[in-house]
C-alpha cells in the first residue's frame, strides 16, 4: 500500500522555516503543509522586493506559502533576512503576538552555493581561496542560524515538546572523516550539526529537542537547472547525450531526492511524540525514512548517502 501523508498529524501547529525560498526549505515547508501546519515562511527572496538573495533566482517566499495552502496547511510569508538581529528580532515579536508561540523552528538558511564555487573550484586551498567569499559562507551558513535561535527559541520554550531542525549537509559521523569542498564549507557544515548537539543540551531541560538533519543529494531548483532538467524528467540527465547543452549527472544522481523528502523527515519528527529519542543527533533524510516509513514523491525511498 502506498505511503501517503497524515493531512491532520501537525493540524494545530505553528512552525517557521527560516530560509524557506527554495531547495531543503521549500520542501520541508511543503512537508509541514501536507500534514496541516500552519507554517511561517521567512527569506530573502520575495514578491513585494526590497531585497534579494544572494542568487539571481525567481523563487519568492510567497511561492512557497501559497505551496503550503495549496497541499492543505497555511502558509504565511514573511520577508526576513537572518543576517539582519533587528529583522529577526521582528519576527519573533510578530509571531509571539499573531500566535504565542511556536511548535517547530527550523534553521535552513544557507544562501552560499554560488560563493562555494563549481567542481572546478573545490579543493582550493584557504590561502589561494577568496577570503571575503569564504567569510561570507561562514556569516550565511553559521551567523544567521545562531541569530534565528537568539531570537526565536524563546518562543519554542514556552510549552514542551517543542522541535528544532538545523539543516546541513553530511552527518556528523560522515563529515568527520571527509573533507567538503574548502576550508569554509566545510566548517559551516560541521558546525551546523554541532549546533544540533549544543542547543540539544541547552533546550532538554525546556522539553525541546534539537537534531541536525541532511538530505541526500538533492534535486533542488538549482541542481535541476544545473542538469538541464525539471522534476518531471530529471531521470533523463542520466541519460548521455540525451540533454543537449548540459553536463550528464554522474550515476550518483540516481540516488538523489526530491527536496519534500527531507520536507517529510521533518515532518515526521513533528509528529512523533516520542521525538526526545533524538535530541542532539544527526541524521539522514533516509535514515528517517526507513525509521518512518514515509517516502520521496515517487513513492521510493532514496538513499544518496549509500554510495559512501
Amino acid at each position: 500500500m502506498q505511503w501517503s501523508p497524515d493531512p491532520d498529524a501537525l493540524r494545530g501547529r505553528v512552525a517557521v522555516v527560516a530560509g524557506a525560498t527554495r531547495g531543503a526549505g521549500r520542501g520541508i515547508a511543503a512537508a509541514l503543509g501536507e500534514a496541516g501546519a500552519t507554517v511561517i515562511c521567512t527569506g530573502r527572496s520575495s514578491a513585494a522586493g526590497r531585497s534579494r538573495s544572494d542568487y539571481d533566482r525567481p523563487e519568492t517566499i510567497e511561492e512557497t506559502a501559497d505551496l503550503v495552502t495549496q497541499l492543505g496547511g497555511a502558509g504565511v510569508a514573511i520577508q526576513v533576512d537572518h543576517l539582519d538581529s533587528e529583522e529577526v528580532r521582528s519576527l519573533a515579536q510578530r509571531i509571539r503576538t499573531e500566535y504565542g508561540g511556536l511548535d517547530v523552528l527550523v534553521n535552513d538558511i544557507w544562501g552560499a552555493e554560488v560563493l562555494k564555487g563549481g567542481p572546478a573550484e573545490w579543493n582550493t586551498p584557504i590561502w589561494e581561496h577568496d577570503l571575503d567569499k569564504g567569510l561570507r559562507i561562514l556569516r550565511l551558513g553559521i551567523d544567521t542560524h545562531l541569530i534565528t535561535s537568539h531570537h526565536l527559541l524563546p518562543l519554542l520554550i514556552t510549552k514542551r515538546g517543542g522541535l528544532l531542525i538545523e539543516v546541513t549537509d553530511g552527518t556528523t559521523k560522515f563529515n568527520a572523516t571527509e573533507y567538503r569542498i574548502s576550508v569554509f564549507y566545510d566548517l559551516a557544515k560541521v558546525a551546523v550539526n554541532r549546533l544540533a548537539f549544543s542547543q540539544g543540551h541547552e533546550l532538554e531541560p525546556h522539553g525541546v529537542t534539537a537534531i541536525a538533519i541532511t538530505p541526500g543529494w538533492l534535486r533542488s531548483e538549482m541542481m535541476l537547472d544545473s542538469f538541464g532538467v525539471t522534476e518531471t524528467n530529471w531521470r533523463d540527465a542520466l541519460d548521455p547525450g540525451l540533454v543537449g547543452g548540459y553536463p550528464d549527472a554522474p550515476a550518483g544522481f540516481a540516488f538523489s531526492e526530491s527536496p519534500r523528502y527531507v520536507g517529510r523527515a521533518v515532518a515526521a519528527l513533528a509528529a512523533d511524540p516520542d521525538r526526545a529519542k533524538w535530541n542532539q543527533q544527526s541524521v539522514s533524510s533516509a535514515q528517517l525514512a526507513r525509521e518512518y516509513g514515509f517516502t520521496d514523491i515517487d513513492g521510493l525511498q532514496p538513499d544518496g548517502w549509500s554510495a559512501h
